[in-house]
């Protein structure tokens, strides 16, 4: 792959530990599923135990894996396209995270992808050391998006109407757990929340899996989504 400047968001893992990432690659060109399956079982800590032709292939395989972590999901594809197959994978019990590995940055597709479930988004353009990362963020329940297309999400929501269901999720938050999503909806990661509030990276950490579990979120790309459609930030706001 060729290096790209789809830079990381959110603070990621470092491969560290005994723990072994399962990943599906799906892609219905064989070379691409080849070389990214080759990039990333080159690592200790990641495994690639199923490869997929299309989402309706990696539906059935994923249902035979015990502990699947990650999915990296092409969107392209014949029978069943990469957006579909998320929306039908998260819903799943015990799901695995999605990352969504396309060549195409259009708008569309990355609200679809992330209306539709998926924990991030990465341009096939980008680098082996982006790819890597992207496995181990998404793996240790964070999102993961280039900053353009936060600023086509942000875009997006700034124009919908609120939500009063979502609103009333903001009632069962505290103060700083409050001040944590603005700031991890302005794209900040856990070291830049720790400086802007004074606190150590594990207090943030703390407030963030607080914050995601009390409003019944997934991970930041849902407290994105939850910030702007209740009017906690706008985009007109500064960062």
């Amino acid at each position: 792959m060729a290096a790209g400047g789809c830079a990381m968001t959110v603070d990621g893992g470092d491969g560290e530990g005994d723990r072994v990432i399962k990943v599906m690659v799906v892609d219905d060109q064989d070379l691409v599923r080849d070389g990214i399956s080759m990039i990333l079982d080159g690592q200790p800590d990641i495994e690639v135990v199923a490869q997929a032709v299309d989402g309706a292939d990696a539906l059935h395989q994923a249902s035979a894996v015990l502990d699947l972590g990650v999915v990296l999901m092409d969107v392209r594809m014949p029978v069943m396209d990469g957006i579909e197959a998320t929306r039908r994978l998260v819903g799943r019990p015990n799901a695995p995270r999605v990352l969504i590995l396309t060549t195409f940055d259009l708008d569309e597709y990355v609200y679809d992808a992330l209306r539709a479930g998926a924990s991030g988004f990465l341009l096939k353009r980008s680098s082996r050391d982006e790819l890597i990362n992207a496995v181990r963020v998404i793996a240790d329940g964070d999102a993961l998006l280039a900053p353009p297309v936060t600023r086509r999400l942000i875009d997006r929501f700034a124009d919908n109407q609120l939500d009063p269901a979502m609103v009333a999720r903001l009632d069962v938050l505290t103060a700083r757990e409050r001040e944590v999503l603005v700031l991890v909806a302005k794209g900040n990661s856990n070291a830049e929340i720790a400086a802007a509030l004074h606190l150590t990276e594990h207090t943030v950490k703390t407030h963030v899996s607080r914050m995601l579990t009390k409003t019944g979120l997934r991970d930041r790309v849902q407290a994105v989504i939850l910030a702007y459609n209740t009017g906690l930030v706008s985009a007109g706001q500064p960062s």
